[in-house]
């Protein structure tokens, strides 16, 4: 189902089974919130619904008008909106676990509460992904006030997938693990300028993880384990992600796509502690 349009809004919405869940793990910074549910608002398709757990500790954040205009939005539009209060919070690992264990569409978009999306990129990001058939494809987020900060050695990394995206293991001081770089500042834009990539079409590439915005095989992610370490870290961690996204790379491999149109709002982060990151502590030197 596409997006209704506002002539439709008043009329009751058809049951639908969604192809992808957007997962949103949400804790205060309203404003960003409802900037990231009008971009995918602006998306046509594929069909979708969307799972907003929320750990703002004195009230519900979609009581905050901006969000609550949004949600119905989306609902008017015909999307399916779940809103869940998950308290105590217990560090971002569980709160991924905890969406993921109420998802059941087959492909879930894991997407932070401070990323716009571009119109289309919603699509892009499933059809990517059904067409490699690899466990996740992620469109990293690109901070545009570094738009005139060209950083060549940054990117020096990229390289397109050429053929099939297959199975990678990355660990801490591998070469593949410098390929980070390429997700920093405004990066991926300036990739895409030096690339001749069709308006709607998109390139794979090879990354060392991707975040904020990533696109998951539901059941390639829940085969490798999902988040579910996330009780053999002490709550402030972080690295989770990539923890997730390694374990599926190494069986199913996964992929960023460009041109990347994830916008991060570059808001204060709700997670200032970065001390532990979950792949090393779980990993080690394996």
């Amino acid at each position: 189902m596409t997006a209704r349009w506002s002539g439709d809004w008043a009329r009751p919405a058809e049951p639908s089974s969604p192809d992808v869940e957007v997962l949103i793990p949400a804790f205060g910074r309203p404003a960003e919130l409802a900037v990231t549910l009008a971009g995918l608002a602006g998306q046509r398709s594929p069909d979708f619904s969307v799972i907003l757990s929320d750990q703002t500790e004195d009230h519900p954040i979609w009581r905050e008008a901006s969000v609550a205009a949004m949600v119905r939005v989306l609902r008017a539009q015909g999307r399916r909106v779940r809103l869940e209060r998950h308290l105590p919070r217990r560090g971002m690992a569980e709160q991924r676990e905890f969406l993921l264990a109420r998802a059941s569409a087959p492909y879930v978009l894991f997407l932070d509460s401070d990323v716009w999306l571009e119109p289309d990129q919603l699509r892009r990001l499933h059809a990517a992904l059904v067409e490699s058939g690899c466990g996740f494809v992620g469109a990293a987020v690109q901070g545009l006030s570094y738009l005139d900060d060209d950083r060549p050695a940054e990117r020096a990394a990229f390289e397109p997938w050429r053929g099939p995206v297959h199975p990678e293991k990355i660990r801490r001081g591998d070469p593949a693990f410098e390929r980070w770089t390429l997700h920093n500042a405004a990066n991926l834009a300036h990739v895409a300028a030096e690339h001749d990539v069709p308006e709607g079409h998109w390139v794979l590439y090879k990354i060392a993880w991707v975040g904020a915005c990533v696109m998951f095989r539901r059941d390639a992610l829940v085969e490798c384990g999902g988040f579910r370490f996330w009780d053999e870290l002490p709550d402030d961690h972080a690295g989770e992600d990539v923890l997730a996204e390694w374990r599926v790379m190494e069986r199913w491999g996964g992929a960023g796509i460009l041109p990347s149109g994830a916008v991060h709002l570059e808001a204060e982060t709700t997670l200032p502690e970065r001390s532990v990151d979950a792949f090393d502590v779980l990993l080690g030197s394996d």
